[in-house]
């Protein structure tokens, strides 16, 4: 695959899979890989680490400007840490999980990091970016946009077995993850225009890795 230099977005709500298949495509297609979900998580982190009130947009937006964020780009150990520490475990727990939301829903959160995303793509040859607003806002000439999901049982079973949770308590947190990420005013969760949407309900990681690479390789995205 030396050859080949492209963008791939994709898109889609929590539990649709994309980390899992992100990465795999991407070592498939040896290249970078970007989880943009995990920048927001980190910011997020770092803003409930400051005690700043969810609802107090200029005080979490000055503890994003001072905020040292690293995020890697290899797909086999991607990794990311703030001010010097590493953030992979507690980006994931569940205080996290339940504001990031509101974090990323304020306007220059999203101005900030979506800058950064796009240097880290326009320094890369190859890479593969998931998140929510990915081939509509972040990388609109992205070679090849997926918007993937699945049922919401299935996305809910998905990620309770991930976390050994409540399956009805995760459904319900999905739902209201779902709706917050795609009603808010900047930037909302949606399907891009031109987007091959994947409904990976039925389907294996594998299956869905193999498709992608062949909307990829077949020239689809090129």
């Amino acid at each position: 695959m030396a050859e080949l230099r492209c963008v791939v977005a994709v898109d889609g709500p929590s539990g649709s899979g994309k980390s899992t298949v992100s990465r795999r495509l991407a070592q498939r297609l040896d290249a970078r890989y970007l989880d943009t979900g995990a920048m927001y998580r980190a910011v997020t982190w770092a803003v409930l680490q400051s005690g700043v009130d969810l609802a107090d947009a200029d005080g979490i937006a000055k503890v994003v400007v001072d905020c040292e964020l690293i995020i890697t780009t290899d797909p086999a150990q991607p990794s990311i840490s703030v001010n010097g520490e590493n953030v992979d475990a507690p980006i994931r727990g569940a205080e996290v999980t339940s504001a990031v939301s509101a974090v990323a829903a304020v306007p220059f959160v999203r101005q900030v990091l979506v800058s950064r995303q796009r240097a880290i793509i326009e320094e890369s040859a190859r890479i593969v970016v998931e998140g929510r607003d990915i081939g509509a806002v972040v990388a609109p000439d992205a070679d090849l946009k997926v918007y993937l999901t699945a049922s919401s049982a299935e996305r809910a079973r998905r990620r309770s077995a991930e976390n050994a949770a409540d399956h009805a308590a995760t459904e319900a947190d999905l739902a209201r993850r779902d709706h917050l990420d795609s009603t808010r005013k900047v930037d909302p969760l949606q399907q891009a225009a031109g987007a091959v949407v994947l409904d990976s309900t039925e389907l294996g990681i594998d299956e869905v890795v193999s498709e992608m690479y062949r909307l990829v390789t077949t020239g689809k995205a090129v």
